[in-house]
C-alpha cells in the first residue's frame, strides 16, 4: 500500500461535516458577545468573518474564527445578505428553537445553572441524591432476595474437617 492511498482513506474516514460558509450559524466562545449565535454573513480571509445576530442581539461585525465554534444550523441567504434577509432566514428556520433544544444549548443551561448554586443548594442537593440511592439501594436489595428465593442453590460438598490434637 502506497502512501497515498493511505493517506486518501484515511481523510476518508475523518472527514469535516461543519465549514466555514455563508449562513453558517456559531456560537460565539469568548469575548463580549460570548454565548451568543451569530450568522456568517460573508467570510473576510481566513482568520475572519463578518457576521450577524439580528435575533440573538449582536451587532454585524467582522469576528476572528477562533472565537466561533460552528453549529450544524445552516441558513440559505446570499452573499454579503443584509440584517433584513438574515433575520428572515433565522426565523423561518426557527433556529432559535432549534438551538434551545439541542444538547448543547442544555448542556450548556446546566453548567449556568450550577455555577449559580449556594453552599446550601449544594448541601441540598447532595442530601437529594443520598435519599435517591437509599432508596434505589433499598429496592435492589428486595428484587435480589425475591430472585434468590426463586432458584435454589447447587449443593457442595462440606469439607473434610480436621482435628488438631494437643500435644
Amino acid at each position: 500500500m502506497n502512501f497515498a492511498s493511505r493517506s486518501s482513506h484515511i481523510y476518508s474516514l475523518q472527514g469535516f461535516s461543519r465549514y466555514v460558509e455563508i449562513g453558517r450559524v456559531a456560537f460565539v466562545a469568548f469575548g463580549p458577545d460570548q454565548g451568543k449565535l451569530v450568522a456568517i454573513s460573508d467570510v473576510i480571509d481566513q482568520n475572519r468573518a463578518l457576521v450577524d445576530g439580528p435575533c440573538t442581539g449582536v451587532a454585524r461585525k467582522c469576528m476572528n474564527l477562533k472565537q466561533l465554534h460552528l453549529t450544524k444550523y445552516v441558513l440559505k441567504y446570499g452573499h454579503g445578505a443584509r440584517t433584513g434577509t438574515i433575520r428572515k432566514a433565522w426565523e423561518k428556520a426557527k433556529i432559535s428553537e432549534q438551538w434551545a433544544e439541542s444538547t448543547w444549548a442544555k448542556k450548556l443551561a446546566r453548567r449556568e445553572q450550577r455555577a449559580q448554586l449556594t453552599d446550601f443548594d449544594r448541601f441540598k442537593l447532595m442530601k437529594a441524591k443520598q435519599a435517591r440511592n437509599r432508596l434505589i439501594a433499598i429496592e435492589y436489595g428486595k428484587l435480589k432476595k425475591a430472585a434468590k428465593g426463586t432458584k435454589p442453590k447447587p449443593k457442595r460438598a462440606k469439607p473434610n474437617k480436621k482435628v488438631h490434637k494437643k500435644q
